[in-house]
């Protein structure tokens, strides 16, 4: 494919009007060419996090969050499939075979005749779609090595403008959120579709500008409820839970605007560490919401992922139970599938809502909700829904490698995953596993530590673990993992073998014939 004699300017009129008119390949793609799995087909991944530079900064590793998308070769085990792979620096070579090994009836070399890596060799800390369009002839190569464009599409993490420019110059339509609809992702914009499809969420106050504007919402939450202790500022597009900040409230004393502003000032607390001045000039740069912090001694944080396919179908995927930490228990750290039986029916009736008020407003591909719920009096649960991500998140990596690895499916009756044996199979992920003695380890120790203790996935058995995020484990000393057993324990009892092989393995070094000698 040559680049044309002309490319519309970016965010130009000419560029939205090209867009619009490759969407609709998508439908045909969908429909007359996926559902046989022999057909040719091409996937552009496209996995850089395009967000803006000071979130970035706050993601530990965050150009090695490409790596969570390798998942997507799992697209190799169909015979006719091709994959694009795009990333900032070149992913190692073990990386890559580690994948292609664990494809399912695929010989290894015939996948890696499919498979395409292109990368910019660019380090910094811009996104990675940005990085790209700087390249021309970057971009050419890419247009290259897309034999068919009628049957190649782009997907990525999230969608901006960038993304819309780069399908535009590629001649591919984007499997994505159009970015003129991102507004419904972010804070504000998640308040609102909860509002019209009658989902329960938190009182608050959406559309904010800066502190003077929280600090109103704040007086008047507590006007509203005067035994309510506690409140969390959000920004309107923050990142894993690092974008909320927390307030407590002193009680039995009216609040008025003036003593708001002074608390937010003084006692605020981000998640992401910064000092209230530090969080509040965000604030006033990206806008955000105030809410009432749900309380409850027993809450839960469950998710449920869904997409709206090309044909306009939306279709549920799974429900998670999130596991968060950071200074509040705000910070996405990892999951666990399915979520707990007590809620996962109302997470999906609830979910299905929203995911239906979505798909009225034209959103296409994958997204999430996220929930709290709490437990009444009475045994039942409550579901308030907190936010949607219109985009791949921390639990689309996890889920995709189990249902690639095991060609398995969810049950709609009970929300479980069944193998085609029709055996159960839950996992516990995480995209945050650090410790300072992991840098010890290249991704070939972490891959010679798996081999010996049979940890590895094992196909025959259908259970085992995955890693990901490889390429931060020597500079961050930070790892990813999917962790895949018949029930939910043993899943976790397993992680939990992996992290103490892991934290003895990085502490120690082997001298002769099985002695070894600790790190000092």
């Amino acid at each position: 494919m040559e680049l044309p004699a002309y490319l519309p300017a970016p965010g130009s009129p000419e560029e939205r009007e090209a867009f619009l008119a490759l969407q609709p390949q998508l439908q045909t793609m969908f429909e007359e060419h996926y559902p046989d799995p022999r057909n040719p087909r091409t996937v552009v991944v496209l996995p850089g996090l395009s967000l803006d530079r000071e979130t970035l900064a706050k993601l530990v590793g965050a150009q090695q969050y490409e790596e969570r998308q390798l998942s997507m070769l799992m697209w190799l085990r169909l015979p006719r499939a091709r994959v694009i792979f795009l990333t900032s620096a070149p992913v190692a070579d073990s990386v890559v075979d580690y994948y292609l090994g664990m494809l399912p009836g695929v010989p290894h070399g015939h996948a890696r005749r499919r498979l395409v890596l292109l990368s910019c060799n660019d380090t910094s800390d811009e996104n990675l779609t940005r990085k790209i369009l700087k390249r021309p002839r970057l971009v050419q190569r890419i247009r290259e090595a897309i034999v068919d464009p009628s049957v190649t599409h782009l997907t990525a993490f999230n969608t901006t403008t960038d993304e819309v420019t780069l399908a535009v110059q590629l001649g591919i339509p984007l499997y994505g959120c159009d970015p003129a609809l991102n507004e419904w992702g972010t804070k504000s914009g998640s308040r609102r579709i909860f509002a019209s499809a009658g989902v329960s969420h938190p009182a608050g106050v959406e559309g904010l500008r800066d502190a003077d504007d929280a600090s109103g919402a704040v007086a008047w939450l507590r006007a509203r409820d005067p035994s309510l202790r506690r409140v969390v500022l959000k920004l309107e597009e923050g990142f894993g839970g690092e974008g909320n900040a927390v307030l407590d409230l002193p009680r039995g004393e009216r609040i008025d605007r003036d003593l708001a502003r002074e608390l937010i000032e003084t006692r605020l607390r981000p998640e992401a560490g910064q000092s209230p001045g530090e969080y509040l000039q965000s604030y006033a740069r990206l806008g955000g919401i105030v809410e009432s912090w749900i309380e409850g001694e027993h809450k839960t944080s469950p998710s449920v992922q869904m997409r709206v396919t090309p044909s306009r179908e939306l279709e549920v995927i799974s429900t998670h139970d999130q596991v968060l930490g950071g200074a509040s228990g705000q910070v996405f750290l990892g999951s666990t599938f399915p979520a707990h039986n007590d809620y996962r029916e109302m997470l999906v009736r609830e979910g299905r809502s929203v995911g239906e008020a979505l798909a009225k407003q034209g959103v296409l591909g994958r997204f999430a909700v996220d929930f709290v719920t709490t437990r009444e009096a009475d045994g039942s649960h409550r579901a308030y829904a907190l936010e949607i991500n219109l985009r791949k998140g921390g639990t689309t990596l996890p889920f995709q490698m189990l249902q690639f690895l095991t060609a398995g499916k969810v049950e709609d009756t009970t929300g479980e995953f069944r193998t085609p044996l029709g055996d159960p199979r839950c996992y516990y992920a995480t995209d945050n596993l650090v410790s300072a003695a992991y840098q010890t380890l290249t991704p070939e120790d972490l891959l010679d530590i798996l081999v010996d203790h049979r940890l590895h996935f094992d196909a025959t058995r259908q259970e085992g673990v995955v890693f990901h995020l490889m390429g931060a484990l020597s500079t961050y000393g930070k790892l990813g993992l999917v962790s895949i057993a018949p029930t939910a324990e043993q899943a976790e009892a397993q992680y939990r073998r992996v992290v103490a092989l892991l934290d003895h393995e990085s502490r120690t070094w082997p001298t002769w014939r099985g002695f070894e000698k600790p790190l000092t």
